[in-house]
Formats: C-alpha cells, structure tokens, sequence
C-alpha cells in the first residue's frame, strides 16, 4: 500500500469512526423530559415519537454507511476498478466517451445498489412515523427523471471536463473552472422555470391577505420579489418548508402547501423574512464565491494529480487515464472536503443566526417566528437536543433552541 492508498484509506476510515461517534453521542444524548419551551406545541406522545424517528434515523444511516463503506472497499481491493477500466476500453471507444461509460457504469452502480434503501426509507420509515404520501409511482417517476437530467445535464458537463483535460494542455484546469462556473450560473436561472416543475407543480398565491402581507413585507425592506408560488410539497410528504428558487430578477418564493395548511399568515410572513434575511445580508452571494473558488481550487489541483502514477497504482491500475484520475483524485481529495465540510457548517449556521436577526428586527413578530420555528421542528419530529459534536459534523442551521434564545436576547436587548 502506497501513500496515496493510505491516505485515502485513512480518511474513510477517520470519516466513517467519527460519524459513528457523533451518531452515538447523539443517541445518548437524547432526553425523556420535553424541554420548557416546548410544552406549548409537543403532546407527550408526539415528542416520543420525535425521539423514535431520530433512532430509527439514525440506526438505518449507520447500516447504510457501513454498507457503503464495505462495498467500495471490497470493490477497490479486489482490482475491480482495473477489471472495469479493463472491459472498457475493449469496447473501442474514444478517450471521452470511454471516460463517460466508466463514470457512468460507477455511478449506475452506485445508484442501483443505493435504490432499496431509498425504498425502504420512503416506505417503510417515513411510512410508519405520518410522513410519506408517494406513491410507487411517483416514486419510480422521480427516478426516471432524476437519470435523464443525469445523463443529459451531467453527462454534457463530465465530456466538456474530459475534452480540455485531454486536449487543452497545461490550461485545462483554468476553462474546466470557467465552464463549471457559466454552467452554475445558467443552472441558478434554469432551474425554477425548467427543472423543478418537472417534479412539482408551482401555482401562483392567489391574492389574499397572504399574498399581501409578503409583498407589503418585500417591499419595507426593499426587497424586488418577482414571483410567490405554492408547491405541491404534500404529493410525496406531510412535512413542510419554505424557499427561494432562481437568481437576480428570476427569483421567486415557493411556500410548499402543508407550511401554508400549519401556519398563521404572521408565522409565514416570519418565516419568508429570515429567508430575505440571507439576500440582504449577501448571504447567497457569499456562499456562491465561496463555492466558485472552492471549484478553482479543486480544477488546479486535480490538474497536478490527475495522471500521478502513483495514484493509480493504489487502485492497482494496469494503465492511466483522465477520467479514472478524476474519479481517483476525488477520493484523494476528500480529507480537505471532510475539513471544508466543517468550516462551511460552522459558516452556514453563522449565517443563520445573522438571518434570524433580520428577520426579527426588520418584522416586529418576534413570537411569531418563535412559533414559526417550533411548528416546524414539532410537525417535521426534529430533535430537540442534539449532541454538540453532532452538531458541530453535521448541522447547516443551529439547533432550533438555540435559535429561539438567540432571537429572545435579540428582542430583549
């Protein structure tokens, strides 16, 4: 085993204990007594119910990652990555389209065996504990759909990201960024008009006193608000939540109908502010950059690595290509992913707190979004006490009360 093999080992070896631990110190950290602040909207039974989904969770996310974790390392040990890059390129395709077929095959494979827990979770867990409303064939329709813009949108970026590492030189990095890039931008205006109503429907808020309050708010703060739709979130479950889709002008809110159904029109309109709340505060701009040099970054290093030897030779490579390098330096690169995950999360919950404060200052309901956050968290079976270091690996938004302190303080100061 060469270095390249240990430390790709090692850090799914690391990633995998320290999940482990931070599932279990959650598990542990879970308490029979409802916290105070909620006993306005938990009923006894509701709130074990909460900590049964969490369990459940919980447990089927440790069999699936250990499951995952056997697989590939089955998988690489055996030669299996050279047996597949072996059949091929008997097939006596060019460079790209083999790279398209061998990433494709990896990931077709990776989807198929990933399918019966996507079954089990949506049918059998989210069935027993009220949430599931998809039907099968819902279900088998979003898969379908799911693969076609995999292979259409996906595959058109992977052969444009294989052409310049295979004929660009020494810049290859620099246009696969660029491209990357322009391709982000374009999917952030695509994505409401084309995408999203392949799924769902989005109908227009017909006019009322919600449709109202939200624009009277939008205005206030100087917020150009295009479009309020109401989406079918209901056609495959009963839990709720509210967000922005598009970019610049094309943005618009989309309010899924069971928040609507379980929130006052001041809950809603508290709700829509803490999101207006990550415009204002240059929130998504930020977070884009960030991910737009993150993705430089990313292009310039895998240039340096993407045809090491010694990288292939730790998947017991027979011979070297661009997209097996891709798919190796990915591996390789995943300790300073493991790292930026963190950093992100401690930002993105930053972030959140920043959103909650706008929200209560530029809407005086404070005890509307208080409820806002409580129903959500109820209505969604949400754990109440998280363990710190679950939260610190894993949590994009601080725990709802935190949150709900945090606003207080705010209110009182």
């Amino acid at each position: 085993m060469n270095l390249y093999a240990a430390i790709i080992l090692g850090t799914f070896l690391v990633d995998f204990l320290l999940n482990l631990i931070a599932d279990l110190l959650n598990l542990k950290n879970l308490s029979s007594e409802l916290p105070a602040e909620f006993k306005d909207i938990y009923e006894a039974e509701k709130y074990k119910k909460s900590q049964k989904y969490t369990v459940v969770n919980t447990r089927f996310g440790l069999i699936i990652s250990t499951f995952s974790l056997v697989v590939t390392l089955v998988f690489w040990f055996t030669g299996g990555f050279n047996l597949l890059d072996i059949t091929v390129r008997r097939w006596g395709f060019a460079p790209i389209w083999n790279g398209l077929l061998y990433i494709g095959i990896l990931l077709l494979a990776r989807f198929i065996l990933s399918l019966p827990f996507n079954i089990y979770a949506t049918f059998v867990i989210e069935e027993r504990f009220g949430f599931n409303k998809t039907t099968p064939a819902v279900f088998f329709a979003d898969t379908l759909k799911s693969l076609g813009l995999a292979l259409s949108i996906g595959g058109l970026l992977l052969a444009g990201i294989l052409a310049f590492f295979q004929y660009a030189g020494s810049l290859a990095w620099l246009y696969c960024w660029l491209v990357t890039t322009i391709f982000t931008i374009l999917l952030q205006y695509i994505a409401p008009t084309w995408i999203m109503p392949m799924f769902n429907k989005f109908e227009p808020l017909q006019e009322g006193e919600l449709r109202d309050r939200i624009l009277e708010y939008a205005k206030s703060v100087k917020f150009s608000l295009r479009d309020i739709f109401i989406m079918d979130g209901s056609k495959r479950s009963k839990k709720s939540n509210a967000f922005f889709t598009g970019f610049g002008r094309n943005k618009r809110i989309a309010l899924f109908d069971t928040l609507v159904q379980q929130h006052t029109v001041n809950e809603l309109v508290a709700v829509l502010a803490h999101e207006i709340g990550h415009f204002k505060k240059k929130h998504i701009l930020v977070s884009m950059a960030i991910s737009i040099l993150h993705m430089g970054v990313m292009f310039f290093l895998l240039s340096i690595f993407i045809s090491q030897k010694g990288l292939f030779d730790a998947f017991y490579m027979q011979n070297i290509s661009i997209y097996a390098g891709m798919l190796f330096f990915a591996m390789l690169y995943s300790p300073i992913e493991l790292i930026l995950s963190i950093f992100m999360n401690i930002f993105s919950r930053k972030n959140e707190y920043q959103a909650d404060r706008f929200a209560v200052e530029t809407f005086p309901h404070p005890e509307s979004f208080i409820s806002a956050l409580k129903k959500l968290v109820a209505n969604n079976l949400g754990n109440l006490t998280p363990h710190p270091v679950y939260v610190f690996f894993n949590y994009s938004h601080p725990p709802v009360l935190q949150r709900i302190l945090k606003i207080r303080e705010t209110v009182n100061k």
